[in-house]
């Protein structure tokens, strides 16, 4: 066997191999000799067809399942031998491929990139510092309080924030347009549930009271004869309800799992819930911060398998995030949507995976047990939790990845300059989603500069 291996990019190689044909041919002569052995043919007893007729029926269906056993065994040889990395799977031709002359084939590939790593330093990276105040803890109680809110008739115009019940009917011109009336309709005020400009338009508005409201349809409106229009609906309040806020009572505090009921266990409970996830909150905006600058300091290839890989694997996120079933096919999402951010996915995995190896990092059984320990926080059976992760190794070996991917961070941090910040609980958690906004932002901006077109969906 023959073999040559060309360098057509940084992370693609074009392998070309040459069989004997003897090689060949004997195989396929042996594979159609063991064949005849079962052949039934009309005019013919079993296992004495003669050769000429095997080969005139079955010689090319032979010889194309030989040449294609043929050129993966080889390749997988040529890769071993030439200690490539492959990133999927090759495209593999024959280019010479008839009885008496060598077998030629080539294979093209993409590998692994190989990284020599640049260190982030100088990087500025801001590190929230959190403390949850008793005013925090107010304010989620209150908020926990309007989620678990009923409404209550009354007797006052309409305010931002209230439900009201109405009749409605809308108009183009004088002719009213198909779904755009209801009966009874409960619309909360504020909630952003109707088109722009019709519930603002409700405040200040009394039960019994007729309203005629003038609105313009947005231009992207996912209705195309009425997007850009004007258009008037006629309004009927029937009712003006309030929040009713329930009180902090012993039954309310049971809801959030506190069976006594003791007010000071449940202010403990939520402050401990609310410094947990202002410290994820913390943790996610400097990672975020390490990973941008590790990009912008590791510009590497990133092999295309690879990235469709992570493509399929977000949109199968993307169907069941969004109760699509689980026989949705996910091929009828565009790649488009999903590329860019499986690009970013695929690049940082592959620089965290080479600064876990130089820094020959390792998480420890406790340590994972550990962290499973810690998300099980969240859940009403933490013991249960972790005893299902423990005893799961796919669940195990996730959580492992996560053990290294901050150990990975921690690493990195090192080499930056990291600046304290004091920052309140609300403001932390706005703050590192405001991160997250800016990384899509970017791998858009990114697209763009490259002449592609920028991820995200049409609005509706």
């Amino acid at each position: 066997m023959q073999v040559s291996v060309d360098t057509t990019s940084q992370i693609e190689r074009r392998i070309k191999v040459q069989v004997p044909a003897a090689e060949v041919d004997e195989a396929v002569a042996a594979r159609l000799k063991d064949a005849a052995k079962n052949v039934r043919l009309d005019g013919f007893r079993k296992g004495k067809v003669p050769m000429s007729v095997i080969r005139q029926r079955y010689g090319n269906d032979v010889r194309n399942e030989v040449v294609g056993e043929v050129m993966r065994e080889r390749y997988v040889r040529a890769i071993s031998e030439h200690e490539l990395n492959p990133a999927g799977y090759p495209q593999i031709e024959a280019t010479t491929n008839e009885a008496g002359k060598d077998l030629e084939f080539t294979a093209t590939l993409e590998i692994y990139p190989e990284i020599e790593l640049s260190s982030i330093e100088g990087a500025e990276v801001e590190r929230p510092v959190v403390e949850v105040t008793e005013a925090d803890v107010d304010e989620m109680i209150d908020t926990l309080r309007k989620q678990n809110a009923g409404w209550e008739e009354v007797e006052r115009a309409a305010e931002d924030g209230d439900q009201v019940k109405i009749d409605f009917q809308g108009f183009l011109g004088d002719e009213p347009f198909e779904g755009g009336s209801a009966e009874g309709h409960e619309l909360v005020i504020g909630s952003g549930s109707f088109i722009p400009g019709f519930e603002e338009q409700l405040i200040g508005a009394k039960a019994g009271e007729d309203k005629e409201l003038k609105v313009t349809f947005p231009e992207d409106y996912q209705a195309e004869q009425l997007a850009g229009q004007e258009a008037t609906f006629k309004v009927k309040v029937h009712a003006v309800k309030g929040q009713a806020l329930p009180e902090v009572d012993a039954d309310f505090i049971a809801k959030f799992g506190v069976e006594d009921g003791d007010l000071d266990t449940f202010r403990a409970e939520v402050k401990q819930n609310m410094t947990r996830e202002a410290s994820q909150a913390v943790d996610n905006r400097v990672k975020q911060q390490v990973l941008e600058a590790l990009k912008k300091a590791n510009d590497i290839p990133v092999p295309q398998a690879l990235v469709q890989q992570e493509t399929e694997g977000l949109k199968r996120q993307a169907a069941q995030q969004f109760g699509l079933g689980e026989d949705f096919d996910v091929s009828q999402l565009p790649d488009e949507l999903f590329s860019e951010q499986a690009k970013s996915r695929v690049q940082v995995g592959l620089l965290l995976a080479e600064v876990i190896k130089s820094h020959e990092l390792e998480a420890t059984d406790d340590e994972i047990k550990a962290k499973v320990e810690e998300l099980a926080q969240q859940y009403q059976d933490p013991e249960q939790v972790v005893a299902h992760y423990m005893g799961n190794d796919q669940l195990k070996t996730q959580v492992q990845s996560a053990v290294l991917e901050e150990k990975a961070v921690d690493a990195l941090l090192e080499q930056a300059n990291v600046k304290d910040v004091e920052m309140g609980y609300q403001e932390a958690l706005a703050a590192a989603q405001q991160q997250g906004e800016e990384a899509e932002e970017d791998e858009e901006a990114t697209a763009e500069a490259q002449g592609e077109e920028p991820k995200g969906e049409e609005k509706a």
